[in-house]
């Protein structure tokens, strides 16, 4: 079984980490006229800051399907770090 190129956690995690808070600056770019950090307070406010954290991590799901389509299970197994870690964050920031 020959080793796969990129086939390493760390090629996942990064990716993985970097994603979704990409996503999130696309959204705002789109759909918003107010900075960044008024944008993330208004859904604060709303209470509805984790479902837009929660909402950008799907990306992360096609990253996950490429990495198992190429058989880079290593990588795909960053990913699901990476979407774990940003499961944490979203649950600290709902309750606290």
């Amino acid at each position: 079984m020959s080793e796969l190129r990129f086939d390493n956690m760390l090629y996942g995690l990064i990716p993985g980490l970097v994603l979704p808070p990409a996503t999130l600056v696309i959204f705002w770019m789109v759909k918003s006229e107010l900075g960044l950090w008024n944008f993330l307070v208004r859904f604060q406010y709303l209470g509805m800051l984790t479902k837009v954290l929660s909402l950008a991590t799907i990306p992360n799901l096609l990253l996950f399907f490429l990495f198992i389509w190429t058989q880079r299970n290593f990588s795909a197994r960053g990913v699901i770090f990476a979407t774990l870690l940003m499961a944490f964050v979203m649950l600290v920031l709902k309750f606290v």
